[in-house]
């Protein structure tokens, strides 16, 4: 069975009206085209966001989302 994207599974948490954080997440990565789309790797897409993106306040936001990604995909 083929896994999604990380990034695909985020677009589908894509809220614009009073967004929770991994919501605005979900936004923000939406803007982002420099964004690893294919990747489904935990570290690459950490790292990326470590140095990368501006957008994200915590990267405890990325970690609860992870785990829900992992959940939906197992």
């Amino acid at each position: 069975m083929h896994r999604e994207s990380f990034y695909h599974y985020l677009m589908t948490q894509r809220q614009p009206d009073h967004p929770t954080d991994i919501e605005q997440f979900a936004n923000n990565a939406f803007f982002d085209t420099t964004f690893p789309k294919q990747s489904q790797d935990f570290d690459e897409i950490s790292k990326y966001l470590e140095e990368t993106a501006d957008y994200l306040p915590s990267m405890t936001i990325f970690d609860e989302a992870w785990q829900k990604y992992l959940d939906k995909m197992n």
